[in-house]
């Protein structure tokens, strides 16, 4: 049985300026090239909803982290999001040879959602992703299109809804069967005891490193996104960094990136990692 697709989460440069992020997009199409069920890229763009909300006098509000989408901000979210992020990403990766498909959560049926409340607070049109169909993801990357899927969802009367960029990453792995979910940061993986890269991690280990104080400060909540993103992905989450296009290249070649990090209750079969 072939494996799944690699699944992408893009945020960073690649979403902010996708012109200026041609090696690191050049080095995803060379992973969907070599990648027998190819690659899928869900993207974010939470800065330029700030900028764009900025323009017109409103104050972005958040909740555990989470945006606060009221009903009077969610068209314009939709037209940042599922609009121009979406499109220019499309575009850049057409630009430099491959065919590309811009999508929302909503479409095709590829994942269904609902609103989604936190301690008890209403965040208004924000959604979590409750199940999905690969159908379009499959017959798109059967003809070896790269979907480009922004993280607007559909609630079950076709409303709109803003979903975090990695739990998205995460619900659609999780939907197509991917055999790896790729979340790029601003770090190429998790530093271990020893200063060195760990190549697979399992959740107790994260949380001994964190007890131990190794993982600290901005890296936490990086590490535990990536753990509760695997979870919910059932595959292995990989933190590498959208800084180092080569990274991207020397999967595409098999050879080990970054920090795999395993699905929670699920620990390395040995202290030397995976290839």
């Amino acid at each position: 049985m072939k494996p799944g697709p690699v699944v992408i989460k893009l945020g960073g440069l690649a979403v902010e300026d996708p012109g200026r992020a041609t090696p690191l997009l050049r080095a995803v199409i060379d992973l969907h090239r070599a990648e027998p069920a190819g690659v899928i890229i869900v993207h974010g763009g939470g800065r330029a909803v700030d900028e764009h909300l900025a323009r017109l006098g409103l104050v972005p509000r958040r909740e555990a982290g989470l945006r606060v989408t009221p009903e009077s901000e969610i068209n314009e979210v939709v037209a940042v999001l599922a609009g121009s992020v979406n499109k220019s990403i499309v575009g850049a990766v057409q630009s430099l040879g491959a065919p590309a498909v811009g999508l929302c959560l909503g479409d095709g049926l590829t994942a269904r959602a609902r609103p989604l409340t936190v301690r008890g607070v209403d965040l208004g049109r924000v959604g979590e992703i409750d199940g999905g169909s690969p159908s379009l993801l499959r017959l798109l990357l059967a003809e070896r299109y790269i979907p480009v899927i922004s993280p607007i969802a559909l609630d079950e009367g076709g409303r709109p809804l803003n979903v975090n960029g990695d739990d998205a990453a995460a619900a659609i792995a999780a939907i197509v069967g991917a055999r790896l979910l790729v979340l790029l940061t601003n770090v190429p993986g998790v530093l271990d005891a020893s200063g060195r890269t760990a190549p697979e991690l399992g959740a107790p280990a994260i949380e001994a490193l964190i007890g131990s104080g190794v993982v600290h400060g901005g890296m936490i909540p990086k590490v535990r996104a990536a753990v509760r993103a695997a979870t919910i992905a059932r595959a292995p989450a990989l933190i590498a960094s959208w800084d180092a296009p080569a990274d991207l290249q020397r999967l595409a070649r098999g050879e080990r990136v970054g920090t795999r990090v395993l699905p929670d209750g699920l620990e390395p079969a040995s202290s030397g990692g995976i290839a």
